[in-house]
């Protein structure tokens, strides 16, 4: 009789953790709720450096904290913080044979305190008369690997402009130590022979504090927790663009990536109910990915990547994808069994991952999964967004509005569903072949 009041007593305190688990749901409260909040006109865009982005970050730590995630390891907090480093010219001025040129037909791309240039200096001079395509050389004047003077013809003044707006924004880097090479371009007639200049400009540089909010739960079995399951959405977005459009000036970036945000807490939410992971998981959020994933690649460099069993980086899931409901893809789908393993698990259910359909956009190397796959790791995105024809990407109108936060739900679950042999230990996806890259 003791035996069996006991066996009776274990029973009914596993009854609440296993109830637990059956019953446990991505939550369309959650979604909801959460992408209102990073969507709304109070986060300013949550441009990189800004302070919209400094508000998402703290609202997002707060999420990880009344989800019950902890710190990673040896972190005393959610905030990953790292530097970059932001350079704006001061000033900038030409002189050709002798006349000032106008400064609002000077552009000066360069991170370097202070140029003072002369013909004699070894400087590359580039002359495009009317029919010459700047585009064609925009790898040079963007990443030069020689200080480059180009006189670009007046006729192109609208293409002038454009590249001015581009270029005149201040810039942010990862790496204290800038190109030491630079780019000043001036709107001016062809010369019959090379002429005589003067380029002088200045800079200054400002060092600011980026941030990563990333949670971890502990794997439950031994022989596993030391591996590694990443669930990750970049939270930053443009901010406040300019002219404004209709009166709105700020690019909300609902799908972009509101919505993979979104997923990476609704997701950690529902493992931590779960509570049955046998590998560790790791949810994090991503800034500065809109300025060169800047994020991604701190985020790499503390982890060992042989440790890393896979990373589901989810991007733009707000809108259904070109093969309707309940379907999503995913980018590199042919560099490893990722996908395959996840629409195994996904086996009596109407949800279906599809190979990226837009190759030719080149997707799998535009996200923040990107990093960790050029290191070996079954890293991949998994979107919905139909890029080619999306008017709404990088605009004022992605809004919560334009979202069907419904599917988006679906495909959250989808998520957490297709995941759950991977995270239990019993699939463990091949090996993305690595690349070669300075990390």
């Amino acid at each position: 009789m003791r035996n069996i009041l006991l066996l009776g007593l274990l029973a009914t305190c596993a009854l609440p953790a296993a109830a637990q688990r059956r019953g446990a749901n991505v939550s369309a409260a959650t979604v909801k709720r959460v992408l209102t909040a990073l969507a709304a006109d109070d986060m300013q865009g949550r441009a990189t450096g800004q302070p919209g982005n400094l508000k998402a970050a703290e609202f997002l730590a707060t999420e990880f904290r009344r989800i019950g995630l902890q710190p990673l390891p040896g972190a005393t907090g959610f905030m990953q913080e790292f530097p970059a480093y932001q350079s704006a010219v001061t000033s900038a001025s030409v002189t050709l044979d002798g006349v000032a040129q106008p400064a609002s037909q000077v552009l000066a791309f360069t991170t370097q305190p202070a140029l003072d240039w002369t013909e004699k200096d070894g400087v590359e001079l580039l002359v495009l008369g009317p029919s010459d395509k700047l585009q064609a050389h925009y790898r040079d004047i963007f990443r030069p690997a020689k200080n480059l003077l180009v006189l670009l013809d007046p006729s192109q003044a609208a293409q002038f402009k454009a590249l001015a707006e581009q270029l005149g924004r201040p810039r942010l880097r990862a790496e204290q130590a800038a190109n030491p090479y630079s780019t000043v371009l001036v709107l001016a007639p062809a010369p019959a022979s090379p002429p005589a200049y003067r380029v002088a400009a200045t800079t200054s540089t400002t060092t600011l504090t980026l941030r990563n909010v990333a949670g971890y739960l502990p794997g439950h079995e031994a022989a596993h927790a030391a591996e590694k399951v990443i669930f990750s959405g970049h939270y930053d977005h443009l901010g406040i663009v300019k002219p404004a459009i209709d009166g709105d000036s700020i690019a909300n970036g609902a799908d972009d990536d509101a919505s993979g945000t979104t997923a990476v807490v609704a997701l950690a939410e529902y493992f931590k109910k779960r509570n049955d992971n046998a590998r560790s998981l790791i949810f994090v959020t991503f800034t500065a990915e809109e300025i060169g994933g800047f994020g991604a690649r701190y985020f790499s460099q503390q982890l060992d990547p042989k440790e890393l069993t896979a990373m589901f980086n989810i991007e733009m899931i707000g809108k259904p994808a070109k093969f309707g409901p309940n379907t999503a893809f995913i980018t590199g789908y042919d560099k490893s069994d990722f996908g395959q393993l996840l629409q195994a698990n996904l086996q009596g259910t109407k949800f279906k991952f599809e190979p990226d359909p837009y190759p030719e956009q080149n997707l799998f190397y535009r996200s923040d999964n990107a990093t960790l796959a050029r290191l070996g790791v079954p890293a991949h995105t998994i979107s919905t967004d139909q890029i080619p024809t999306d008017k709404l990407y990088h605009s004022v109108g992605d809004e919560m509005s334009s979202l069907d936060v419904k599917n988006m739900t679906r495909v959250v679950s989808a998520i957490a569903r297709s995941a759950s042999g991977i995270v239990a230990g019993r699939q463990t996806p091949t090996r993305v072949a690595p690349e070669k890259v300075d990390r």
